[in-house]
């Protein structure tokens, strides 16, 4: 009975607990807290904040690889559409299908203040770079400035796949974090008076202009960007079935049932590439404050192109928009359009700023596929 009972502690989960593995469940208990009773993320941050736990509990074997007699576990396997970039382009497939891209194609000049907050991204890439980061996991790092999860998991995987799960983590993190970085950023760059700037209502987009869209974006971007091929095709795919109108079942499907399915295998598989060597390291901390330092740059660039807009068109734009510019859709509109209400009641900034948001999608993949065809 003593030498079955030995024999039980032996091959329990306790008798593997390490130090680290202890640390990584408290983290794990920390962001699932964060998860469900401060709602940061839940639908992404709940699975990842499970997949760091059950990897770090020891000898489950549950990612473990598989042998010639052994299978491997279970999220080794779902773990595959995460490392094959699978899941990324398809979350953009379903994201393209709940994506309204009226307010760009009302007002195309907005597409440039997209453009412009992806400067944050490249500005993070030289930080990393400086402070001892190789150049794709300086790419990497970098790419969490555009505020594009997906985005950001797809580069990882093909550039520095040791640092998924932080950078993961750090993307989702500031994206739910918006309300709280973009507003002291809006008001220290913006003048009341430029604040308080009405916008012009939009003109009305035609449903042909709506199916060409996507179609012209796919075959322009795949053009200049071939790398960039892969998560623009899937997210206009979603558009053009969205705005065609002919597959009302597929539309849905991909904004509802599809999109949680993949959300939740994507967050599970992420957190359970959470080895504590590497998210227990001063590398996290450097992709941490990186990160927030891009996604800094990233909205302060969109404003000042904002306040140029504005001065090159006599007031015509509000250049609080341009805060928009970070693809963390409908999030940063939001902010923008409370921004607008603070300083005048009367103000309604949300349309208009759905323009540069949805164009933060865009720039985000561009961003991307220009990294990755340069360090891929």
């Amino acid at each position: 009975m003593t030498e079955i009972i030995q024999n039980m502690l032996e091959t329990s989960g306790f008798a593997g607990m390490t130090g680290k593995h202890f640390i990584m469940i408290i983290i794990a208990i920390i962001f699932l807290y964060l998860a469900i009773f401060k709602e940061y993320e839940p639908y992404l941050l709940l699975p990842i904040s499970f997949g760091i736990l059950l990897v770090n509990l020891p000898l489950t074997g549950i990612f473990a690889s598989p042998t010639a007699t052994e299978p491997g576990g279970l999220l080794y396997y779902l773990y595959q559409g995460t490392n094959l970039g699978i899941y990324p382009p398809l979350i953009f497939l379903c994201l393209g299908a709940s994506t309204d891209f009226g307010p760009l194609i009302a007002n195309p000049k907005t597409l440039l203040l997209g453009a412009a907050a992806q400067f944050g991204i490249f500005a993070a890439f030289f930080g990393a770079i400086l402070l001892g980061m190789t150049g794709p996991e300086a790419a990497a790092t970098g790419i969490i400035g555009g505020a594009d999860g997906p985005t950001a998991i797809y580069l990882t995987t093909r550039l520095a796949p040791h640092l998924l799960s932080v950078i993961a983590i750090a993307a989702y993190s500031y994206m739910a974090l918006v309300p709280l970085i973009q507003p002291p950023i809006i008001n220290a760059l913006t003048t009341e008076k430029e604040r308080k700037i009405k916008m012009q209502m939009q003109r009305t987009v035609t449903k042909k202009e709506r199916i060409v869209f996507p179609i012209f974006t796919t075959i322009f971007v795949a053009l200049v960007v071939p790398a960039a091929t892969t998560l623009i095709g899937c997210l206009m795919l979603g558009n053009l079935i969205r705005e065609s109108q002919v597959v009302p079942k597929l539309t849905e499907t991909l904004q509802n049932a599809m999109m949680y399915i993949i959300t939740i295998l994507l967050g599970l598989t992420v957190g359970a590439k959470a080895e504590a060597d590497i998210f227990l390291s001063v590398e996290t901390i450097k992709i941490i404050v990186l990160g927030l330092f891009a996604f800094a740059i990233g909205t302060a660039a969109g404003v000042l192109f904002g306040k140029l807009m504005c001065k090159l068109t006599k007031g015509q734009v509000n250049p609080m928009i341009g805060a928009a510019g970070v693809s963390a859709v409908p999030m940063a509109a939001r902010v923008v359009h409370k921004e607008g209400l603070k300083n005048d009641p009367t103000n309604y900034l949300l349309m208009h700023a759905m323009g540069p948001n949805v164009a933060g999608i865009i720039g985000s993949a561009v961003a991307a596929g220009t990294l990755l065809a340069y360090f891929g």
